[in-house]
């Protein structure tokens, strides 16, 4: 009995006492109480999330709500009351082995509503408990399923899997699965310990590979820069010149040189120096010689 039905059911059990205690012919308090308990009976309210199935002799009637509606006494009841807000049902697996035969523990949220209460109340006994035991299968089907790798990093196809398994199995029922939620996916200790080795393993050899890929560049660079002194001997004069500017910008350094690579940096003065020392070679002994610039010069 709501609210309403409530206080219509009082008003007329408080009109049959004061017509009784007006000393009215008894049919009139006996008819109002009759009036007062069919209309406290038949008057019911639904809320705006509810819906109630209607059974009229055994029969479907009809499905009621929301708002107020009025039942026909001992022919008409309500079967059942039907919530179709959205509900979250919690499912684990445990010990559920993988694909690859790795134990694990998965729980999950199942979002879910009722969007036909008719077949709801009629097709399924109890499908608050029917939701909560497929979702449970369908979570431990999916684990044989795939692979601990897959499990771990595709934790949005996962879900959606698991909505249109459960949905599937549900939407015959008048159930909807709005989605599905993996929360932790837990696996051993010492197989946490095997993984992280493997992917140390996983990260050095990654490190090694770009060392080597990064060296060869380094190498084919070198290889095409000695071709192109090679080729140009004033760039590599001009190269010489600029390592030897970028080592001197240290004050109070001193620089070694050997004569080879200064001769390098300035190979005319070295041709005239030689030059030179031939000429003064051919000369009387005692005969002056012109000066030889600085290799500097």
């Amino acid at each position: 009995m709501n609210a309403i039905s409530a206080v219509i059911f009082l008003v007329f059990l408080g009109g049959a006492g004061l017509s009784y205690a007006a000393q009215m012919p008894l049919a009139v308090p006996i008819a109002l109480a009759v009036v007062g308990i069919f209309l406290g009976y038949s008057i019911k309210m639904a809320q705006q999330w509810e819906r109630a199935v209607v059974l009229r002799l055994g029969k479907l009637h009809g499905v009621k709500g929301p708002g107020l509606f009025i039942l026909v006494p001992i022919i008409d009841q309500v079967a059942m009351w039907i919530d179709q807000r959205i509900r979250t049902t919690e499912v684990n697996a445990e010990q559920a082995l993988t694909k690859d035969t790795v134990p694990v523990n998965v729980d999950a949220i199942v979002f879910w509503m009722v969007h036909d209460a008719e077949r709801a109340a009629l097709e399924i006994a109890d499908y608050n408990s029917a939701v909560q035991r497929v979702a449970q299968t369908s979570l431990r089907e999916m684990i044989g399923s795939s692979v601990l790798s897959e499990l771990l990093s595709e934790r949005k196809e996962a879900d959606a899997t698991l909505k249109d398994v459960i949905g599937s199995k549900t939407a015959d029922w008048g159930v909807t699965v709005n989605s599905v939620e993996i929360r932790d996916v837990a696996i051993p200790a010492n197989l946490q310990d095997a993984m992280s080795r493997q992917a140390q393993a996983e990260r050095e050899k990654q490190a090694r590979v770009i060392l080597g890929s990064a060296e060869e560049e380094v190498a084919q660079k070198f290889v095409n820069a000695a071709k192109l002194y090679a080729q140009s001997p004033e760039a590599l004069q001009l190269r010489a010149m600029n390592i030897i500017y970028e080592t001197t910008k240290e004050r109070g350094a001193t620089i070694l040189m050997p004569t080879s690579m200064v001769d390098a940096m300035n190979p005319g003065a070295a041709a005239f120096a030689l030059n030179m020392a031939k000429t003064d070679a051919a000369k009387p002994a005692g005969a002056p010689g012109p000066s030889v610039p600085s290799a500097g010069s």
